[in-house]
């Protein structure tokens, strides 16, 4: 089995409308999976700590508080 990922719209009456045509075979039954996003995922406060996590990040990486691959993976390699 091959899947597709397309982003759809959902309608009042409930059919799917796929925002960009497939390139398949056509008149060929297909499998459906619908992915719904939960209200937690669209959580703008999960955006706003990822985005203070990633500037907290970017300033480390910025100002030279890195650590070395080579140190991260001491210890373990013996585990």
């Amino acid at each position: 089995m091959k899947a597709l990922k397309v982003m759809a719209t959902i309608d009042e009456q409930g059919q799917l409308t796929l925002d960009r045509p497939l390139t398949i075979d056509k008149n060929s039954r297909v499998e459906v999976i619908v992915l719904i996003p939960e209200a937690a995922d669209l959580d703008d406060t999960s955006q706003t700590e990822a985005l203070a996590d990633f500037r907290q990040a970017w300033h480390e990486a910025m100002s030279g508080q890195t650590i070395p691959v080579t140190q991260l993976w001491e210890g373990i390699e013996d585990a």
